[in-house]
């Protein structure tokens, strides 16, 4: 992640309810994907062919990831959701050791949670969580 690759992200708009998942819907997240303390331990840019095409955050405890997503918004829904996935846990299980993952999605988002499903992962359970200026359903996996 560079200043460029998170300053992108920041700019990313996605449509309709997924607009719930636009960087600067919550302040804290803006500001801890904007910090380079993160980049490069936390937060990942992902680029295929030089072209920055999504970012991951990772959280790890215990050899547990807790994984963070966001395709560019013009990717999503056009098939790339489990290779971006399954791309992922690889990176972090190679270079961060990881030898567990878990996530957590809004609970509107069916789409992502399909993806997540067919990448393994099953609901743990269902909680609210405040978050970009509200309270919201989500689905731990």
């Amino acid at each position: 992640m560079t200043a460029a690759d998170a300053h992108a992200v920041a700019g990313w708009r996605y449509p309709g309810q997924y607009a719930f998942y636009d960087a600067d819907a919550d302040p804290d997240d803006l500001a801890a994907l904007l910090d380079p303390a993160g980049w490069g331990t936390r937060y990942f840019a992902v680029d295929a062919g030089g072209e920055l095409v999504g970012h991951v955050a990772f959280k790890l405890e215990d050899g547990i990831a807790e994984i963070g997503l966001g395709l560019r918004p013009s990717l999503t829904g056009r098939g790339h959701g489990l290779a971006f996935v399954v791309a992922a846990m690889r990176f972090a299980t190679q270079a961060l050791g990881a030898t567990g993952f878990t996530l957590a999605v809004a609970a509107f988002n069916d789409r992502a949670i399909k993806v997540y499903e067919r990448a393994g992962f099953e609901e743990s359970e269902r909680y609210v969580h405040a978050t970009n200026g509200g309270v919201h359903d989500f689905v731990r996996m």
